[in-house]
């Protein structure tokens, strides 16, 4: 059995841990990483931390092994981060401006990310301003706990959002479009697909 349920603070290192081993593109990124930590920084940990209330995990008897996290203000959330969030971790994460783009590594470009945030379109904010992350660990891949996740997390913040993928993780692109989400083919960078629900 799994169960779909409200994220709580005891569950903030097995976002860390699902974040990096779905960090490749889906796949585990642990090889990716020398600091296990930093891809959770940016996008798992923030959202459960300052916005727990769009928070919510999935759960075997085996423990929390998916997410689902956003914000159903992009904008806001952007501020806040920068006010709140990326202070710190600038701290900790020198910025990688001064390395070659072709020479950085993954974590790298992370630490890159901390220092220079980038903002989503303006094009896709106005179609919807929310925005999410979800991730699953494979032992709950393909058995309809996605789905539920979504339908959770839609119905929690009002059923307008949007989402970026990196265009190699193919096969979330499928499991989003088969969701119902509308592919965004005109918006830049093509670095990202845009995606949106309900607009």
């Amino acid at each position: 059995m799994v169960e779909v349920r409200p994220y709580r603070p005891g569950d903030l290192p097995a976002l860390y841990d699902i974040c990096l081993k779905t960090g490749d593109n889906g796949a585990d990124g642990t090889h990716l990483y020398e600091d296990h930590r930093i891809i959770g920084e940016i996008f798992a940990a923030p959202y459960a931390l300052l916005e727990p209330q769009h928070a919510f995990v999935a759960e075997d008897d085996e423990g929390v092994a998916g997410y689902i996290l956003g914000t159903a203000d992009t904008r806001a959330f952007e501020a806040r981060l920068e006010a709140e969030w990326w202070p710190r971790l600038r701290g900790r994460y020198a910025d990688t401006a001064d390395v070659p783009l072709r020479g950085r590594t993954r974590e790298q470009w992370d630490a890159y990310y901390i220092h220079h945030p980038p903002t989503n379109p303006q094009a896709v904010v106005d179609l919807a301003p929310a925005h999410l992350h979800i991730d699953l660990l494979p032992r709950l891949q393909g058995a309809g706990v996605g789905r539920r996740l979504m339908d959770t997390w839609l119905e929690a913040i009002g059923g307008r959002a949007h989402l970026g993928c990196q265009p190699p993780n193919v096969r979330a692109q499928r499991f989003y479009e088969r969701y119902g989400w509308r592919r965004l083919d005109d918006i830049p960078p093509k670095t990202v697909c845009w995606m949106v629900f309900g607009a």
